[in-house]
């Protein structure tokens, strides 16, 4: 006759089980963290007046804005400054657009995109994480500390401008090692920390503002041999870098070049 546990003993047997299937990845784990994960979600989704409008109708916004600036300095605007008011006004309104309105909604706007541009995943802060991308060299620290930059994709801070501040990590070496050229893809593990830095070095031809939101104190760096697919996908540089490309065939030579 086959042995039953106890409908108690059964349960415990259970609890035991999924406990076991459950047990939290410990803190120290190493995670691989992919660049989209760097961003505050939170801070991502928001309600932007700006985002959907087209050149043309943003530029006519800018003139109001402008205008009515000059209107609250003087007390009044009169001849053509007035003219130009009333048509940019009139022309707005027939597209469903309330100029007033989105001017008014400019600075709460402009705070909303710095927080998404600026504000980290707290999940990975103080985490033991991998993160591949492509290195800058920097100048060391004053305390002796050599620095790398990474960024996702290569042409950033140099063809490209800078990334988002959370976009961007300023790694700490243990030990004195400079990318062999510029953009050189990594592998880079250790912990990874919220501490904003703003510096301004020389990248290629000219100083670069690098606004870093992250640091990583960097455990090992290894090469990685990234995949252009996804390279292509994510970005425009390539496009970009083809359209050059194109232009300078196609264009005239100088006589005597």
């Amino acid at each position: 006759m086959p042995h039953r546990l106890h409908p108690i003993a059964h349960a415990t047997s259970l609890l035991l089980l999924v406990a076991g299937l459950c047990v939290p990845v410990s803190a120290d784990a190493t995670a691989t963290v992919e660049w989209l994960d760097l961003p505050d979600p939170a801070s991502q989704e928001y309600e932007d007046p700006y985002r959907n409008l087209d050149q043309d109708t943003l530029e006519d916004v800018i003139e109001v804005a402008r205008l009515r600036a000059m209107q609250e300095q003087a007390g009044s605007l009169a001849g053509e400054d007035a003219l130009r008011l009333e048509e940019r006004l009139a022309s707005l309104e027939e597209q469903g657009v309330d100029a007033d309105w989105l001017i008014s909604q400019r600075w709460i706007v402009a705070e909303r995109r710095e927080r998404a541009a600026t504000l980290g995943n707290a999940a990975f802060d103080g985490q033991e994480i991998t993160l591949s991308g492509f290195a800058i060299s920097a100048p060391t620290e004053e305390d002796g500390t050599s620095v790398l930059y990474l960024v996702e994709l290569p042409g950033l801070c140099s063809h490209m401008p800078p990334p988002a501040p959370n976009q961007l990590v300023q790694v700490r070496l243990a030990e004195e090692w400079t990318p062999e050229y510029l953009h050189q893809p990594v592998r880079v593990t250790g912990r990874m920390k919220i501490d904003p830095t703003d510096k301004v070095f020389q990248v290629v031809d000219g100083d670069v503002a690098m606004k870093a939101t992250w640091q990583l104190e960097a455990a090992a760096v290894e090469d990685f041999r990234p995949d252009p697919r996804k390279m292509g996908a994510n970005s425009e540089w390539i496009e970009q870098l083809r359209a050059g490309l194109r232009a300078s065939k196609t264009a005239p030579h100088k006589q005597g070049e």
